[in-house]
């Protein structure tokens, strides 16, 4: 046997430890696989929005390959922890510590090509039902089967090439030991842990502050606490399961009726030893889960903006020509002929928008110029595109904010209300209120605001108000077009507008939205966006499982030990079983149950930007990887027990 073979058994041999690291690194090369599929797919490049999902799947691309990394780095880690004891053995046996390098460098990069064979394998097996899932959700017939060169030589060259230099950095890392410390590994007693109170009162205050802050967030406020929130859950975690959970088990311990009742006095005498020597362990697994349940929560909600749509773009064709702009006749003909072409019945309405100068205002900040409309247009507009309006109608200098998205309301709520002194003749206005909705969509005028108070289009002003309007800086004109079905109008008049949209500040002589486009391009990136994560959120959610099995894992002869010893003093079978219950589930469902924790404070956040429930994304998305957990736990529970009781068998 040469020394390759001698390393090919030696994976062989250890199989149970690295079952877990190698499922996972396939499964991670078969999700890179299927989306570098879908990003060289030659049906797919064809497509309109074709680049609003490549930008989507090449984040996901990145996201995976990073993550993967940092994964296969923790993985190889906790390999060689659980292997010091062989590593003395061989050393022992006359094994250099060159040797011993090279070793570990072959067996991961067998493991590394393995995982890479089986996850493209896997992946060309299941890239018909992954084309037809992601087809669906991009809203796109569905693409057919087709590997290109670009997708196998992408996947191939990047985890090789991951495999490799990490191969070739544990094998650094590994560096030289002592036998002696080698050969006692997993032999010396725990130590008595011992927690700091401020610490604990720390990550107490810090999750507790978090979690006020994110319920009593708005739509204003959530950019400006998110980083804030974000970096104090975070610190927050980690010393819950460092000095928090450690100090929780003291005081249960103090409790003597409760701690020395059956088996409750193994379970707990241990517990706070495996919290702190694995609070990292269950820092990431808390960290991943929550960035995981967050992410398909959050995707998941956005795509059920595309059902607002219509709200946001009742004008189905917008046209604005600004001041000046010869060609406005042109191209209004070019629209009607392509509508008429395709057969598509249609209404036009027409008004003016008047681009005024401010002098000043109540607002620190104030524009130097304003679009304004007079309310009968902007009822005229409503009732066109079959809306009610509920706005009582203006008199005098009184104004409406005119909303430019649905989404913009939430933050405009809480702007104060300004009022307006013109350089034409010093007329006055004062806003009053909101408009209830969008009648001149998003970016067919200048947008007024900024992103934390929230941008409109302009004001809407009463009739009497426009009529006293003498020298107004331009006057624009708006050519609305309405249709019965918006997804007809989809890539309409794209000589014009060829991504859907000519927005005001390109500096054109004309400003225009075409809704069908619009909508295609906003299902396709939603779509997208869910798709990337799903495939991210299950690979993440996968790889903080192998976590806890790691870990398990690295433990299970020191357990095994203990065991014997407790069975040779009367241990039962059914004890045993409700003492690896006990200490399983909590490395498995605290994280999770935090985890979960953290996720319904930030949806609770997340909340204040819709305008819309996410009650049933958020149960769905948490339940459903609950209900995974839950039966992976007993899943990993049942092998772990199964080798528990072999070696007492044994003894």
């Amino acid at each position: 046997m040469n020394f390759r073979q001698f390393a090919f058994n030696n994976v062989l041999r250890n199989k149970r430890i690295y079952a877990a690291y190698f499922l996972s690194s396939s499964f991670s090369v078969m999700i890179f696989f299927v989306c570098a599929m879908f990003l060289f797919h030659p049906d797919l490049r064809e497509k309109l929005v074709y680049h609003s999902a490549l930008y989507v799947l090449e984040t996901a691309e990145a996201i995976m390959y990073v993550f993967s990394v940092f994964f296969v780095i923790y993985s190889v880690g906790s390999f060689l922890r659980s292997r010091k004891k062989e590593f003395g053995i061989l050393l022992l046996h006359g094994m250099t510590e060159k040797q011993l390098r090279r070793l570990v460098f072959l067996e991961n990069m067998l493991i590394g090509a393995g995982a890479i064979v089986c996850g493209m394998a896997g992946g060309i097996l299941t890239a018909k039902l992954f084309l037809m899932f992601g087809s669906n959700l991009l809203g796109i017939p569905p693409l057919s089967f087709h590997i290109t060169w670009s997708s196998l030589l992408l996947t191939i060259f990047s985890f090789t090439l991951l495999f490799l230099l990490i191969s070739l950095l544990t094998t650094v890392l590994l560096g030289p030991h002592r036998l002696i410390d080698l050969l006692q590994t997993g032999i010396r007693p725990a130590l008595q842990t011992k927690a700091s109170v401020p610490l604990s009162l720390l990550a107490a205050a810090l999750l507790g502050l978090s979690y006020v802050l994110a319920v009593t967030t708005s739509a204003s406020t959530l950019m400006i606490r998110m980083l804030p929130v974000t970096g104090m859950t975070i610190l927050g975690t980690y010393l819950f399961f460092s000095q928090f959970s450690v100090f929780l088990i003291e005081a249960v311990k103090k409790r003597l009726r409760f701690y020395w009742k059956k088996t409750n006095l193994v379970t707990i005498s241990n517990l706070a030893y495996r919290m702190k020597d694995n609070a990292v362990m269950l820092f990431l697994v808390t960290i991943i889960s929550t960035v995981t349940f967050c992410a398909m929560g959050a995707f998941a909600s956005i795509n059920r903006m595309a059902d607002e749509f219509e709200h946001d773009y009742p004008v189905d064709i917008g046209y604005v020509s600004k001041a000046g702009n010869k060609l406005e006749t042109e191209y209004i003909k070019l629209i009607d002929n392509e509508l008429t072409t395709r057969g598509i019945r249609y209404r036009t309405e027409k008004l003016p928008v008047y681009l005024v100068g401010i002098a000043s205002s109540t607002e620190a900040s104030s524009p130097d110029r304003l679009p304004v409309i007079a309310y009968s247009d902007y009822r005229r507009l409503m009732t066109t595109a079959g809306f009610l309006v509920h706005e009582k109608e203006l008199k005098n200098n009184e104004a409406l904010v005119l909303i430019s998205s649905q989404r913009e309301k939430l933050l405009l709520k809480h702007r104060k209300l300004v009022g307006y002194v013109l350089k034409d003749q010093g007329l006055r206005i004062r806003e009053i209120g909101l408009t209830e909705h969008v009648a001149i969509p998003e970016w067919l005028t200048e947008q007024i605001g900024n992103d934390r108070d929230g941008s409109y289009s302009g004001l809407v002003v009463s009739d009497e108000f426009v009529q006293r309007i003498k020298s107004p800086l331009e006057v624009d004109r708006l050519t609305a077009f309405f249709v019965d079905h918006l997804q007809r109008t989809e890539g309409l008049a794209s000589s014009l507008a060829e991504k859907g949209e000519v927005r005001y500040k390109e500096g054109k002589s004309y400003s225009m939205t075409v809704s069908g486009t619009l909508y295609k391009v906003q299902r396709t990136t939603y779509g997208a966006l869910l798709f990337f994560a799903l495939l991210v959120g299950t690979v993440f959610f996968i790889a903080a499982g192998s976590f806890l099995y790691f870990r398990l894992y690295s433990d299970l002869e020191y357990d095994r030990r203990q065991y014997a010893a407790m069975a040779k003093l009367g241990l039962t079978d059914k004890e045993l079983a409700a003492i690896v219950t006990r200490q399983i589930g909590l490395l498995f469902f605290v994280p999770i149950v935090l985890a979960i924790i953290h996720s319904l404070f930030a949806f609770i956040a997340m909340q204040s930007f819709f305008n819309f429930s996410v009650v049933w994304e958020t149960g769905l998305i948490l339940c459903t990887f609950l209900l995974v957990q839950v039966v992976y736990f007993f899943f990993i529970r049942a092998r772990y027990l199964r080798n528990v009781r072999k070696t007492m068998r044994s003894t």
